[in-house]
C-alpha cells in the first residue's frame, strides 16, 4: 500500500479582499462583472504529519499557497473558441460559482497549474503576492487566476463539469498516461481518495481537492483549507 502524508494548505488570516471580483465565495450570485482591486495581507502555512517549518511557499491574493516548480504548459494555449459547448465571454458568468484545486506531481516534483488558464489572450502581472492573470478577450466557464491551482467554475448554468472539460479548455491533452506535457501512468485522488475511474471523468466538485501524480517518489496528498481562503 501506498504510504501518504498530508500537506493542508491554510491561510492564517482568512480577510482578504479578493484582486479580482469574481473570486470569491462559492455561493451563488447574478453579478457579471470582474474588476481589479488591492488583496489584504494574508499568510499561510503548510503542515506535514512529520513536521512544520515556519518558511513555506508564497501566498497568493486567494490565500492559497502559490505552487512550487514549472508550469505544466503555458496557459497561452487557450483560444477564445467554445469548446465542450463551453463558452467565453467578455465577464465572468456566477449564477453556479464553485472552487476545486488541481495538484500535479512528477516523479515527485510538483508542477504548477499556471494562472491565465481559460483566460485566452491574458498576460501575467507580477505583484507582492504572485503572478496574477491580467487582460484577455474573454472568461471561460473554467479558468484560473494564478499559479495556486485553484480552478475557478463560474457559469451561467448549473452542471457538473469535469477535470477533462478543464484540460480542453486549456487544450491540453489529458488521459490516464498523459497530464499536458508529462508522460506516464496517471495516479489520481480525489480528497485524498484513490479515484478508479477515468481522469477525464473526475468532477470539479466545490472545495474539491484532486491530485494526479506520474512515477515515484511518492508525494503528500495536498489540501486546502477552504474555510481559510474565503473562496
Amino acid at each position: 500500500m501506498r504510504a501518504r502524508t498530508l500537506i493542508t494548505l491554510a491561510a492564517t488570516v482568512c480577510a482578504v479582499v479578493l484582486l479580482l471580483a469574481g473570486c470569491g465565495s462559492s455561493s451563488s450570485s447574478s453579478s457579471s462583472t470582474s474588476t481589479a482591486s488591492t488583496a489584504a495581507t494574508s499568510a499561510a502555512t503548510s503542515t506535514t504529519s512529520a513536521s512544520s517549518t515556519s518558511s513555506g511557499p508564497q501566498i497568493g491574493f486567494e490565500a492559497v499557497p502559490l505552487e512550487q516548480g514549472p508550469d505544466l504548459a503555458s496557459p497561452s494555449t487557450t483560444k477564445p473558441v467554445a469548446v465542450d459547448g463551453i463558452q467565453c465571454k467578455p465577464s465572468e458568468q456566477l449564477v453556479y460559482h464553485i472552487h476545486a484545486h488541481l495538484a500535479v506531481f512528477d516523479n515527485g516534483r510538483q508542477y504548477a497549474v499556471p494562472g491565465g488558464i481559460g483566460i485566452p489572450g491574458s498576460q501575467a502581472e507580477q505583484s507582492q503576492y504572485g503572478p496574477v492573470a491580467v487582460g484577455g478577450q474573454c472568461y471561460f466557464w473554467l479558468h484560473t487566476h494564478t499559479a495556486d491551482g485553484v480552478i475557478h467554475v463560474e457559469s451561467p448554468l448549473r452542471a457538473i463539469f469535469t477535470l477533462g472539460d478543464f484540460f480542453d479548455v486549456w487544450r491540453q491533452p489529458l488521459t490516464d498516461d498523459r497530464i499536458a506535457s508529462l508522460h506516464g501512468k496517471v495516479s489520481a485522488f480525489v480528497n485524498g481518495k484513490p479515484w478508479q475511474k477515468s481522469v477525464r471523468a473526475i468532477p470539479l466538485l466545490p472545495h474539491a481537492d484532486i491530485q494526479l501524480e506520474i512515477g515515484e517518489p511518492i508525494p503528500p496528498i495536498v489540501t486546502v483549507d477552504w474555510k481559510k481562503t474565503g473562496l
